[in-house]
């Protein structure tokens, strides 16, 4: 089994537990862990306190992105933005800030550079993780969960935070994203054709977490 260097790419739809099913794969393989979607929300977070939607203004900020990783907390500089990036209005911009050519274009490098920074290697997720910014990974998984069990997710973490809304609209919602990130021009939500899909509606997280190691081990033992 290749036990060095490996990436492990996790790609899906928005809703489909990528963050928390990642974090708990990297944390049973021992590898790192780059949270892609933080990057772009932290970068819609600074677009949106600045009142920009311009690509020209929005890429120059790439130039501010004072962006550091403290175990799961995000700072932009030295605030700590990681509540902040994961709110409604965060969500409802990330989509069309991360598909303007200028920013994916200039944080492939970060990405790349932060996914081979760790010589055990590392696990992102994200939606163009294995079509784009690594197509020659290891692994690649295409997480998936059917709408109505995304929004039920997203409607329980919502009301966690605080937030009011109800399923309709947050399906309603989650619908629309599948729409516009599977259709953008610019780097769209698509399996890889490597990719092995892994459906987690009506399994549990530790089934799920369990199902992707499996996964991951074969590949590398094969």
């Amino acid at each position: 089994m290749r036990a060095q260097g490996y990436i492990v790419a996790i790609d899906g739809p928005a809703g489909a537990g990528k963050s928390t099913i990642a974090k708990g794969v990297a944390q049973a393989l021992g590898i790192a862990r780059v949270d892609t979607g933080a990057i772009y929300r932290t970068l819609t977070l600074l677009a949106l306190e600045r009142g920009l939607d311009e690509e020209p203004k929005v890429v120059a900020l790439l130039d501010e992105l004072d962006l550091r990783f403290r175990g799961e907390q995000v700072f932009l500089g030295d605030r700590d933005v990681s509540l902040a990036i994961r709110t409604p209005k965060v969500t409802a911009a990330v989509s069309r800030i991360s598909a303007m050519p200028g920013v994916r274009n200039g944080l492939l490098e970060l990405q790349r550079r932060l996914g081979r920074a760790d010589p055990q290697g590392a696990l992102l997720e994200g939606r163009d993780i294995g079509t784009v910014v690594f197509p020659d990974a290891e692994v690649k998984i295409f997480l998936t969960a059917s709408a109505e069990e995304r929004a039920r997710r997203r409607l329980k973490d919502l009301e966690a935070a605080g937030e009011r809304t109800t399923h309709a609209e947050v399906l309603a919602a989650i619908v629309a994203r599948d729409a516009y990130d599977s259709s953008r021009p610019v780097a769209p939500l698509v399996r890889a054709f490597d990719a092995i899909t892994v459906d987690s509606t009506g399994k549990t997280l530790d089934e799920v977490i369990g199902e992707i190691c499996g996964i991951v081990r074969a590949r590398l033992a094969g």
